[in-house]
């Protein structure tokens, strides 16, 4: 059985007392510049998120992975790059950059932005590993039009070319491996929504499936309503969540341990008219504060 483990506080002291090399995939989405408030717990800067990467670095296993759902703000007509910034700081420290994963939603939000710029319908996923990854298991879902044969030529440094190996052999799956854009719609539900930048289910399934395996240990460090928490907990995977607000912290707390909690109930215009469940007493959150993972 999984065993869940959630955290009020903020992660850089948490994530000190996770032992080196003890997670071995973290699904996460830090905060994208300062687009959002969270209550107005927001401390955000170069200098945390290097330290969160750092942090990162320590306690994921050799082969682990990091999933890492970012995006940036626009500022005086710029994009501001921290995206960038962030995958490039990960390579410095050691991370290997696997994969730059693209996650095209549904629909867009910045409505101001048409007048000078198309819309912007995704999200950076990046994939990071230590060392040599160890753990793939590559999603089967996109159509095809039935058994196949490998084909085609590998271009040479040379500029020429040569066939690939195995060529001719047939594939017989109705399904090829996904590519890596991936279309999942946004969490968009008043029912089902209580947090600003809550990213849906299937986006944070489909990457624990894809880097871990059964009884692996996954990592959220600013957890946000849960989500990651929830679909371990649905997977048969551990799991380690850490959030600082808490507001949050008690709502994500009680959607991952219980399967059948609801959210506050909201308005039509989307504002919450009603305290979340589950805000723990302050004792409790102390005393949670001090076990040490």
């Amino acid at each position: 059985m999984e065993t869940l483990q959630v955290y009020h506080g903020d992660c850089l002291e948490v994530m000190k007392d996770i032992k080196d090399g003890f997670i071995d995939l973290t699904v996460t989405s830090p905060p994208y510049d300062n687009l959002r408030t969270y209550n107005g717990s927001l401390v955000w800067g170069e200098s945390i998120w290097k330290s969160i990467i750092e942090q990162l670095f320590r306690v994921t296993k050799k082969g682990g992975v990091v999933v890492w759902v970012v995006g940036d703000a626009t500022i005086e007509g710029s994009e501001t790059g921290t995206s960038f910034k962030q995958a490039l700081y990960f390579k410095d420290i050691g991370f290997n950059l696997h994969d730059t994963m693209i996650w095209e939603k549904q629909t867009f939000t910045a409505t101001g932005a048409l007048k000078t710029r198309y819309a912007q319908v995704f999200e950076y996923v990046f994939i990071f590993t230590k060392r040599m990854i160890k753990t793939f298991n590559p999603i089967k879902d996109r159509p095809t039009k039935g058994p196949r044969k490998k084909h085609g030529t590998i271009r040479q440094p040379d500029g020429s070319t040569k066939e690939q190996s195995s060529i001719g052999k047939v594939y017989s799956d109705k399904l090829a491996q996904r590519f890596n854009v991936w279309k999942i719609n946004t969490e968009c539900s008043n029912t089902n929504r209580f947090h600003p930048a809550q990213f849906p289910e299937q986006l944070a399934h489909d990457h624990i499936i894809s880097w871990s395996n059964e009884g692996d240990t996954v990592l959220d460090p600013m957890m946000g309503s849960g989500t990651t928490g929830v679909a371990c907990r649905n997977l048969n995977r551990n799991f380690i969540g850490i959030e600082k607000d808490e507001k949050y912290f008690g709502s994500a707390k009680q959607r991952i341990e219980n399967p059948n909690w609801k959210p506050p109930k909201r308005d039509k215009g989307g504002n919450q008219i009603e305290e979340p469940e589950g805000l723990l007493p302050r004792e409790e959150v102390e005393q949670l504060m001090k076990i040490k993972v």
